[in-house]
This record gives structure tokens, sequence and C-alpha cells, in this order.
């Protein structure tokens, strides 16, 4: 897999805004087959920064129902915390 296979967007949140300022953390969606070294390597070389850790999370879809008596479910997802280098950012903008 390559980079842009492993790291599929970045998640921007109230939460998540407040990490990058005060913990210099970013949350990131991953591929679901991907482990935390490729993740590492994919966020040092998609932003050009330096990563010092990596935390995920597998997230599970939720039930939801549009107008049937049917339920369907959302996909589930890998939720990965990286923790940048002192003086790294991420520009989101």
């Amino acid at each position: 897999m390559n980079a842009f296979e492993i790291i599929k967007t970045v998640r921007l949140t109230e939460k998540g805004t407040r990490q990058g300022e005060k913990y210099n953390q970013y949350t990131v969606v991953a591929d679901p087959r991907a482990n935390k070294t490729q993740i590492r390597q994919a966020v040092q070389e998609l932003f050009k920064v330096k990563v010092t850790r990596v935390n995920t999370l597998n997230v599970r879809g939720k039930a939801r129902r549009k107008r049937t008596a049917q339920a369907g479910t959302t996909s589930n997802w890998k939720k990965a915390i990286v923790t940048l280098k002192d003086g790294d950012k991420i520009s989101l903008t």
C-alpha cells in the first residue's frame, strides 16, 4: 500500500482542533489493514513532519435508518491519533 491508500483523510473536529493546539496531535482516518508503523511512515511522507507517537483504534459503525423499515449501518473505520515532534505542524486549511 502506498501513503495515499493508508491515510484516507484528516478529521477536522472541535476536539481534534483542541488536541492539535494543546498536545500537537492530529486525528487521521487510516486504512483498517494498516499498522502503526505504516501509518507513521505515511504521515511523515505526505506531510513532511516528524511523528513521535501513533495511537490507533477501530471505530465500529453505527446503526442507521433512513425512511425504511430495515436498519443499515455505517462503515467500520480505523482512527489514528498522531503525535508530532515539537515545532512541527500540519496545515489543515
